[in-house]
């Protein structure tokens, strides 16, 4: 077996994966305090990084379980971990940005903000990404870009109203 049993060539199980992946970061982001008062960027790197893997977990597992009737093997478990990995990959730029923000010297809110901002940039290149990938027209790109910001800007907006910091 040498690739995984999808609907799809592994590419774009890759940059789907990458794609829900930064929108999971970004939602985590997002969600972090929601009482108002922020988390330390040092806990935001290890909630972004610890729940991008327990979903890439969750992915590997649905992958192998949901697609045929095959007998649970390592091989098809590594398979679908290789293939799936760009779920929890996504996780590291966020996580690199809040790091890097509290590094600098910045405030828990920004660095925070910081992993929201890198994580809805993330999503929007990995869509556009896959969509030049596909051979989409360039309408299509636009398309597929303008619609993950749109999703991007619709988690910053509900942390905004829900947590205004």
């Amino acid at each position: 077996m040498s690739t995984r049993d999808t609907d799809g060539p592994p590419e774009r199980a890759e940059f789907a994966g990458a794609v829900y992946g930064s929108l999971l970061a970004a939602s985590v982001a997002a969600g972090t305090a929601v009482d108002g008062s922020p988390i330390s960027a040092g806990h935001l790197v290890v909630v972004l990084l610890c729940t991008g893997v327990v979903f890439w977990i969750a992915h590997v597992y649905a992958s192998v379980v949901t697609h045929g009737t095959h007998t649970l093997t390592w091989q098809r478990l590594r398979v679908a971990a290789r293939q799936d990995w760009p779920v929890a990959q996504a996780s590291f730029p966020p996580a690199v940005g809040a790091a890097f923000a509290s590094a600098l010297g910045l405030s828990d809110v920004v660095a925070t903000w910081v992993a929201l901002g890198v994580a809805v940039t993330s999503q929007v290149a990995w869509a556009v990404a896959a969509a030049v990938n596909a051979g989409s027209s360039a309408r299509i790109v636009v398309i597929s870009g303008v619609a993950n910001l749109a999703l991007g800007l619709a988690i910053i907006a509900l942390k905004t109203w829900v947590a205004p910091y």
